[in-house]
């Protein structure tokens, strides 16, 4: 009799700690002050680089934001229609094998550059095993691209999820892969000229110079696929 009492209560218990709905806010994190920057269905609050709005591309497929490399009209990086300083990013990434992407973040939109990537620092989304650029330490997943290495390697296989959080607060920069820290700097301080300038955006005029600016998905010609793209202004 006492197995059929507690049997109900284990299943209340568990549905209790299901996952919550992919692209939405709990309660707690309303009170927190995330929003969303995917709303599960739509591209709308992002546009392509230099264009006024997303381009065939970048479509809202089956729950998430990817990008579809066989589309060849209108390519090009993603980014927020809003610009961000001091903010925490949480977003959930799922990239093809031999898949090459990156998150560039404080991007200064202007012709003057005709590329995300010549203003804003990136965090390096890749196929650790299979990609072409996995030669380097600091040019694999949950690196500062071509700057710092990830201090682990955590990233799980090419096809599977992996949750990212990037964090940037007064210049102090920290980034996460799957709850495992990663990178740790502060930029615009002496030890990071340093470091750009033994990267290969040492002559790159321009690059990391902005304080605030927008939030970059990369396309770099390789599937990939985001959901559950959330962040909250510090």
């Amino acid at each position: 009799m006492k197995s059929i009492l507690i049997l109900p209560a284990l299943l209340l218990a568990g549905s209790s700690l299901m996952a919550q709905t992919n692209n939405t806010l709990t309660a707690k994190e309303k009170k927190e002050g995330w929003q969303l920057l995917f709303d599960g269905k739509t591209t709308q609050g992002w546009h392509s680089y230099l264009k006024p709005e997303a381009s065939p591309a970048w479509t809202a497929k089956d729950g998430t934001l990817q990008l579809d490399p066989a589309v060849k009209e209108g390519r090009g990086d993603l980014v927020t229609n809003k610009e961000y300083e001091n903010f925490e990013l949480s977003i959930d990434w799922n990239i093809a094998e031999e898949g090459n992407s990156g998150i560039m973040f404080i991007v200064h939109e202007d012709k003057a550059f005709d590329a995300t990537y010549l203003t804003g620092p990136e965090y390096q989304l890749l196929d650790d095993k299979k990609a072409e650029d996995n030669k380097k330490a600091n040019h694999l997943a949950a690196s500062l691209y071509d700057i710092i290495a990830p201090a682990k390697e955590v990233e799980k296989p090419a096809g599977e999820w992996n949750h990212t959080v990037i964090k940037l607060k007064n210049g102090e920069l920290t980034f996460w892969l799957n709850g495992v820290q990663t990178v740790q700097t502060h930029l615009w301080d002496d030890n990071w000229k340093e470091l750009v300038a033994k990267s290969k955006f040492k002559n790159w005029k321009g690059f990391a110079e902005y304080h605030k600016g927008h939030i970059s998905l990369q396309d770099h010609g390789h599937h990939i696929q985001f959901r559950n793209v959330k962040v909250r202004e510090l």
